[in-house]
């Protein structure tokens, strides 16, 4: 029987005779769900238990596999599942987050900077994330990189989805690993570029305010500062990686981000916060690496 809240939008459906739960949000012109199920026998196929739980044709279904919003669990274990024709197991349990704006939206055209074979280097667009979440991946930077290298891809490090710039992926779990470290050693020399609004008076300004408890650094250095529009350009170098470090401590100093939505106030044109240069010894080749972007 359906259970409809009041007032909401809302609704469950509660299906005691099955192990299967699902939660619906509608308006007109989005529809978000979740479901899942427990597997209780064998002989049924990934996409005709989806088709059993909802109402969403087979074409969706398979869009939905495609796109990284179907996931099996097993015990402690959660992957993605994109295979339409999969066997179920007893004591899986299949989960559908089904969002039809985001599985409308188009996945980015970008290609690595650099190719290393190991690992490659891309551009890492605003607006994306590093990598997906239950509702779905086809337009995280890790998905993108799997689909254009058809390689296994392994993050390394994050950018936030708000910010653009310079990511490393990696193609095999040692390099993963080799790579992850010289980002915990801080052995990997990270640089930005930012706008901030207000007047920054110092050439350079040092923040090592701790952040959750955790040490954090950063480093900003003035370029110029626009009076008309009251924003400072500037570059700015981390010695951390603490969640939103620089847009924090920024903040903080009465100088937020431009475009910061959480810390600041919002931009038409977005986050002005991009990570430009990436230094490190390479522990595969044991080579100086250094990437840079150029563009203004």
């Amino acid at each position: 029987m359906w259970e409809t809240y009041p007032h909401s939008r809302i609704s469950c459906i509660n299906l005691n005779s099955t192990p299967k739960h699902v939660m619906v949000e509608m308006s007109e012109q989005h529809r978000r769900f979740k479901c899942q199920q427990n597997i209780t026998h064998t002989g049924q196929t990934v996409i005709d238990c989806l088709a059993s739980l909802t109402d969403l044709s087979r074409q969706q279904l398979k869009q939905c596999l495609q796109k990284g919003a179907v996931r099996l669990r097993h015990g402690r274990k959660v992957r993605r599942v994109r295979r339409a024709t999969l066997a179920l197991q007893p004591g899986q349990q299949i989960e559908l987050h089904y969002d039809s704006v985001i599985l409308a939206q188009a996945t980015p055209a970008i290609q690595p900077v650099a190719d290393k074979v190991r690992y490659t280097v891309w551009d890492k667009p605003a607006g994306i994330l590093a990598q997906g979440t239950e509702w779905g991946d086809h337009c995280s930077l890790l998905r993108i990189a799997e689909l254009v290298t058809k390689r296994p891809v392994f993050l390394v490090h994050r950018l936030d989805k708000e910010a653009s710039g310079l990511m490393i992926i990696a193609h095999d779990h040692h390099a993963a690993g080799q790579l992850s470290h010289l980002f915990q050693q801080r052995e990997m020399f990270k640089q930005y570029r930012a706008v901030l609004s207000g007047q920054m008076t110092a050439n350079e300004q040092h923040f090592a305010e701790p952040l959750d408890g955790r040490e954090a650094n950063t480093t900003i250095q003035r370029c110029h500062y626009d009076a008309e529009s009251n924003q400072s350009h500037v570059t700015v170098t981390i010695g951390s990686g603490r969640k939103h470090q620089i847009r924090r401590h920024c903040a903080a100093a009465g100088l937020p981000l431009i475009g910061d939505s959480i810390y600041g106030q919002p931009h038409s044109g977005g986050l002005q916060l991009r990570a430009t240069v990436l230094h490190f010894p390479c522990p595969l080749t044991k080579q100086q690496q250094h990437f840079e972007l150029n563009d203004k």
